[in-house]
């Protein structure tokens, strides 16, 4: 037995290490080993070992013990679990012996959580589901998980995109409450006959847009003029059912806008109206918002005006179709001559002066996907804009400025789309690049829209070995929208806004209930800046969303392609990293990552030549390189890897660094 002296030391033990302990509320983060951190509130991360990490998910804000580790660091136990952001979730069904599991969808988690078999719901090994935590692992480490749904199985045609679409919460319907809304406004509505429209149905409008398309949101009309043109543009009018005041708005505004995947699309509105009572159909009359606004002949746009308006659309016209004739290889459309050669001058001019005056994106090869019945892809074949595709889109940019222009002189809350140059905080770098590779940079203000018009031209019609364009890009910011105007210097148009696709884009959607306000004479504020900021973010998350389906189906395809012909494929280095570089496929144009640390040597980014080295090899962007699928990545879900031929980047010579540059 213990005499009364070791039992008060072991007593004294043991307060001092209760009095080493901290107990406190974390944040768990998991890693792609066992182990994990959990993140105080106060920012310290603690290391929770493996077996206490079978506790809890990474994410979850749990109750834990720090106390000093074996080598003296702090190590966090879970004692309890406070909140967990886990509850519904999607993954794919996997069985083990006559056990099942669903491998969760769920970033940072690893783990398969076990389906009861009271709670499979009908569930087979390698279905696609949607489920919902059933047991958390805080009690024993044994979580469970139940079957709401089933998506669809792997070989289900379309599976890639509604998979995606069900895990971010896509939904292709209305509600019943907003749909049975919808059908009473409808039904009690005949916008065009309202006596305040302007009647333009005399006018020859043709749509002209892809074959299948039915949701048809603008239709040109052009005339020849002593001075150049009167060129019309009829944007469909949603907001004629779904104004300012409607309920039904905020409906439109969670949707953000269309989302489109390859071979479907989740509607913005539903098919009633952008398909049937506002889609500008061949000879419906339909209301409508109408610019009209004169070109000169040397592409300047001059006088606009807009009008609440009826008009009716003469033909629904294919990007192909006219595309032949305007190219003088099919003479079916003659009837429609007149607007189509009209149309076609003005874009040219708007076109031309778009190259002289301002900045125009670079055109890239592009490429078309063809689906099978799968929806998946069956090949992959090369195409260039057509002109048809040319004429359209200068139209629409036209009108957009025009936009942009009648909201900041009516003083409304915009929205615009603003895009301010060269990031604030790179303006160190960027004197240092300009310093670097502008011979006459004393002498350009590339915060000014002339300035910096100036400075992007130069760099991209340098003959510099340097990608000079390219290398620029980390300095600028991306548009953002604003309720202010401001200028669109990636475009050098003092103000810019989209308001040609209302059917489709909750942006274009806003900015007719502004200019139809001001139209009215009402002041009402139909948006503001936290408004715009949300939009943001949903449209980027659509981005993201439709983006991972598509890598879905490009890693799929890739996987087909690599048993038949598994390379390597020829391809070039299209944006560079500091680990590594995306590349582009020559003959598909299909993009991929490759991972330079897994390459067995070390590289060394050097930001003023934007190029990777090591003792060996070379690289940076349009090097053309010769790589091989070899997976996909975990972490950007579905993202192809290569893995790049020996000789790959040895033969490149690159322009020394200069000698004052730094790598800082």
């Amino acid at each position: 037995m213990l005499d009364r002296d070791a039992l008060a030391q072991l007593k004294g033990l043991k307060t001092q290490i209760e009095a080493e302990k901290e107990r406190t509320e974390a944040v768990l983060r998991g890693t792609p080993a066992r182990y994990g951190f959990a993140r105080t509130d106060d920012g310290r991360e603690v290391f929770v070992p493996p077996d206490e990490m079978l506790k809890a998910f990474p994410g979850d804000r749990v109750r834990v013990c720090i106390r000093p580790g074996k080598d003296k660091r702090p190590v966090a136990d879970i004692e309890g679990l406070v909140e967990s952001p886990i509850g519904e979730f999607t993954g794919r069904c996997v069985s083990k012996g006559k056990a099942m599991f669903v491998e969760p969808d769920i970033p940072g988690v690893s783990r398969w959580l076990f389906l009861p078999p009271q709670s499979r719901n009908g569930a087979k090994a390698g279905d696609y589901l949607r489920c919902a935590l059933q047991r958390h692992p805080i009690r024993d480490g044994k979580p469970q998980a139940k079957v709401l749904s089933t998506i669809g199985a792997a070989d289900d045609p379309g599976i890639e995109n509604n998979y995606t679409m069900a895990k971010y919460g896509l939904q292709s319907e209305w509600s019943d409450s907003d749909k049975e809304q919808l059908e009473k406004v409808l039904g009690a509505m005949t916008p065009e006959t309202d006596s305040h429209r302007e009647d333009f149905s005399d006018l020859a409008f043709v749509t002209i847009d892809a074959a299948r398309t039915q949701d048809i949101d603008d239709a040109l009309y052009a005339e020849v003029t002593n001075d150049g043109w009167l060129l019309y543009v009829a944007i469909a009018d949603p907001t004629a059912y779904i104004d300012a005041d409607s309920p039904l708005r905020a409906t439109v505004a969670e949707r953000a806008s269309s989302a489109y995947f390859h071979g479907a699309v989740v509607p913005m509105l539903p098919e009633n109206i952008a398909q049937q009572r506002c889609a500008l159909a061949e000879n419906e009359l339909r209301p409508a918002l109408v610019c009209r606004v004169a070109i000169a002949e040397d592409g300047s746009v001059g006088e606009y005006r807009f009008f609440e308006a009826t008009i009716r659309s003469r033909a629904k016209l294919s990007y192909f179709a006219v595309d032949r004739y305007l190219s003088g290889q099919d003479e079916s459309l003659i009837c429609h001559a007149t607007p189509l050669e009209a149309l076609y001058q003005v874009s040219r001019a708007l076109r031309g002066r778009r190259e002289a005056q301002e900045l125009v994106m670079e055109d890239r090869q592009e490429f078309r996907w063809l689906l099978d019945d799968r929806g998946h892809i069956e090949n992959i074949e090369p195409c260039e804009k057509l002109s048809s595709q040319r004429l359209v889109e200068e139209c629409m940019v036209a009108t957009n400025r025009c936009a942009a222009m009648f909201l900041a002189e009516a003083g409304a809350h915009g929205p615009f789309v603003v895009h301010d140059g060269f990031r604030r905080d790179r303006l160190k770098d960027r004197a240092k690049f300009l310093e670097l590779y502008v011979s006459d940079a004393e002498s350009l203000d590339p915060d000014s829209l002339v300035g910096y018009r100036d400075l992007l031209r130069q760099l991209a019609s340098s003959d510099h070995e340097l990608p000079l364009r390219s290398m620029v890009n980390r300095l600028l910011t991306r548009a953002r929208l604003s309720k202010k105007p401001g200028a669109h210097m990636g475009m050098s148009l003092p103000l810019y806004t989209n308001c040609t696709s209302p059917l489709r884009k909750y942006l274009d959607f806003l900015v007719h209930l502004q200019i139809k306000a001001t139209l009215r004479g009402d002041t009402i504020t139909i948006c503001e800046q936290p408004e715009l900021d949300s939009l943001s973010q949903k449209l980027q998350k659509l981005r993201l969303i439709s983006n991972e389906a598509e890598r879905w189906l490009t890693l799929e395809y890739l996987q087909r392609q690599a048993k038949s012909t598994p390379g390597p494929w020829a391809a070039h280095v299209s944006h560079m990293g500091n680990n590594g570089f995306s590349v582009r496929l020559d003959n598909s144009g299909l993009e991929g990552y490759v991972d330079l640390r897994k390459a067995g040597e070390k590289f060394h980014f050097d930001k003023w030549t934007a190029t990777l080295k090591s003792k060996t090899r070379h690289f940076r962007v349009n090097t053309p390189v010769n790589v091989t699928l070899i997976g996909s990545d975990e972490e950007t879900v579905h993202l192809p890897l290569f893995k790049l031929d020996p000789n790959s980047g040895r033969k490149l010579e690159v322009v020394a660094k200069p000698s004052e540059a730094t790598d800082n």
